[in-house]
């Protein structure tokens, strides 16, 4: 018998019919649909006189366009309110299960699906956003896709898809303090470009990998597109059954007993072969901070921009660019930058635990003078959790204000934008020109780093706080 990657079991399971010379028809189990990219995909299946295949295989929420202030009130703007409305409309009429403003689920859609435990191991899984990736830390093939191949998924509960090539990334030893998932991830980026896996769908491995929780698998997972990856796994273990236990749509009983049995198989087979293999040092990992415009472009946060004789010649003009954009010069130290702005927030860090590290380091301390922070909750039920943990007094003590549930200033579609020409420290996944709001400055970072700039008004080392 020949021996399997995880991902080949979960893709050989899940094809319908295998096209010859082409394609394959790709069964999937679950369909995340939000307000933006849906609209168009409802109005197709409309037009053919068709309606959704299986809706109850597909969940909805309202997350990229909703305001982070006031939800109780009428949105303000109209394209944002007109598009929650249809999505609202849309499932309505095909039964399907929709999480709105005013539901105690309600959340970005990466953050909801796994902590209400729709999201399992060995499932297809696949959604109108890129991110959608974030899903694959459960041991499950989870990815974006289009508008088109939304309409296809509500149509038929399949999507015709090329099998991508098998990349492994392992990360072995231990992690310094101060050192968490959000930089580990931004590390490997820094080492193999924003282009390095392209083509690839990526098994994260190696200790550290395993060390981690299932909070920070999903950190990890959620940016494998950031390295132009299809996307992102890692193999579902005792941390992840332990995550998934009782959540209100995790299998119970005897049928809970079964679906483990069949988890414990998924891991790759010891001798699997990969196209490809990548492997690191988690001591040589330092808090990580991005200097330009593109997640690639990070070093730790104690170093410096690097010189443009130290740049590949072919790359030479667009990091110039990029540099002239963020208003810095090659050999610049990024430590001890002025910081205008800091997001916590988004499907990349917008979980409890992430909040809860942001709250530890400012614990006792006082929010810089003029320094904007908006803390972003991922979902109702983090907001709830972080209220009944005292974390909402810590971070209203230390004069910072919590908003409400949503994608928040990860993406310029709704009220929090970064003004023009102002920089931002951002938990979120991307970093490119007018990402965060037109001629806004962001550099990513964890939600640690974050809390240092927080109090501190600039770039900080935030195991200065350890």
């Amino acid at each position: 018998m020949s021996k399997k990657t995880i991902f080949d079991k979960i893709w050989d399971r899940h094809i319908v019919y295998d096209v010859p010379d082409g394609p394959g028809v790709l069964y999937i189990d679950r369909h995340y649909i939000h307000e933006v990219t849906s609209p168009q995909a409802f109005a197709g299946i409309k037009d053919r006189g068709i309606s959704v295949f299986r809706p109850r295989k597909t969940t909805a929420t309202a997350d990229h366009n909703v305001p982070t202030v006031n939800q109780h009130l009428p949105i303000d703007d109209e394209l944002s309110r007109e598009q929650i409305n249809k999505l609202a409309e849309n499932c309505r009429e095909h039964n399907i299960s929709f999480y709105g403003l005013d539901h105690p689920c309600n959340g970005i859609v990466h953050v909801i699906g796994p902590e209400l435990g729709i999201t399992q191991p060995g499932m297809t899984l696949v959604c109108g956003d890129s991110h959608t990736s974030t899903h694959g830390a459960f041991g499950s093939i989870a990815f974006g896709i289009g508008t088109s191949e939304v309409e296809m998924v509500l149509a038929s509960q399949c999507i015709l898809q090329t099998r991508p090539r098998k990349m492994r990334i392992s990360i072995d030893g231990e992690l310094q303090k101060g050192v968490t998932a959000k930089d580990m991830i931004l590390y490997i980026i820094s080492q193999i470009s924003a282009g390095g896996a392209t083509g690839y769908f990526v098994e994260f491995a190696g200790s550290a990998i395993r060390s981690l929780s299932m909070e920070a698998r999903m950190t990890i997972c959620n940016m494998s597109i950031e390295m132009g990856a299809r996307g992102g796994l890692i193999a579902p273990d005792e941390v992840t059954f332990n995550y998934l236990k009782n959540r209100d749509f995790s299998p119970v009983g005897e049928e809970w007993e079964s679906k483990v049995e069949f988890w414990k198989a998924l891991p790759s087979d010891p001798g699997a072969e990969f196209d490809k293999e990548l492997f690191f040092k988690a001591e040589e990992i330092d808090p990580v901070i991005t200097y330009g415009t593109n997640p690639g472009m990070g070093t730790g946060i104690r170093g410096r921009i690097p010189l443009l004789e130290e740049i590949d010649e072919a790359s030479r003009s667009s990091f110039k660019k990029s540099l002239d954009y963020m208003g810095f010069s090659p050999g610049d130290l990024m430590e001890g930058k002025k910081v205008d702005y800091v997001f916590l927030g988004s499907c990349t860090n917008g979980r409890i635990e992430d909040l809860r590290s942001f709250a530890a380091l400012v614990k006792g301390k006082r929010k810089a003078d003029d320094v904007v922070v908006w803390i972003v909750p991922g979902s109702k039920q983090v907001e709830k959790q972080a209220e009944d943990e005292g974390i909402g007094k810590v971070i209203e003590d230390a004069g910072f204000e919590m908003r409400q549930p949503g994608c928040s200033a990860c993406l310029a579609m709704n009220d929090d934008k970064i003004p023009e020409g102002k920089y931002a420290i951002s938990t979120s996944n991307r970093n490119f020109e007018g990402r965060q709001g037109p001629g806004a400055r962001t550099m990513l970072a964890s939600p640690l780093t974050a809390a240092a700039a927080a109090v501190t008004g600039k770039v900080t080392d935030p195991r200065k706080f350890l």
